[in-house]
């Protein structure tokens, strides 16, 4: 029985960890993408799985610190990837990006990523929204190595990542991916893993 419980347990982590990419691609995203001069990182929408009794604006204020936590994140790995002559497209640096959006009112004021567009005057923009969740403590992921000798998923991360051509206003690649990540990962190393596994189909990389 105890045998059984174990094997439930490592084929439900298996499971987690384990996800297709589904990627949509425009006919012309390749082309629109390469043609982009400027592109801007857009702040991503981000949600956190709750725990009872925890505080409903402590967890708004974890999730407006993630998500320019995770924003910058993904401006220093495309930052780094430019310096690698990788991509070539210019990027709008998030303190600008920010500055600008919030004069126009952004979060409180919804805007569409053509909206957007406008006012950081860019050709393209990536945008990205994530939920985080995490379904095993650290303490407990200890405790089944011990158990069963392996590492049970600390943090899950579902990911969806999008870029908008700015003259035509229109959606040309979105990526979905679901990742997860054992003892002693954060959700900036998930990030990362996020970024490289996403780069290889995004039109922007060469």
């Amino acid at each position: 029985m105890k045998e059984n419980r174990i094997i439930l347990v490592l084929c439900v982590f298996a499971l987690l960890s384990s996800s297709c990419a589904r990627i949509f691609y425009s006919p012309d995203a390749t082309m629109l993408a390469t043609s982009h001069s400027s592109i801007a990182i857009l702040p991503p929408s981000v949600s956190i799985s709750a725990k009872r009794n925890t505080d409903a604006e402590a967890i708004k204020e974890q999730q407006r610190t993630e998500s320019l936590n995770f924003q910058k994140e993904m401006y220093s790995w495309m930052l780094r990837r430019k310096m690698q002559s990788i991509i070539t497209q210019e990027i709008l640096d998030i303190e600008t990006t920010n500055a600008k959006l919030k004069k126009a009112g952004y979060p409180e004021t919804p805007l569409t990523p053509s909206e957007m567009c406008e006012i950081l005057g860019v050709d393209g923009v990536l945008g990205s929204n994530y939920a985080l969740s995490k379904p095993m403590s650290d303490g407990a992921a200890v405790a089944l190595a011990l158990l069963a000798g392996t590492y049970g998923a600390t943090n899950e991360l579902s990911a969806s990542l999008n870029i908008t051509d700015c003259d035509n206003k229109k959606l040309i690649w979105n990526y979905d991916n679901r990742f997860s990540g054992g003892l002693g990962s954060s959700p900036a190393r998930l990030i990362d893993q996020v970024m490289r596994q996403a780069s290889k189909r995004m039109p922007y990389i060469r």
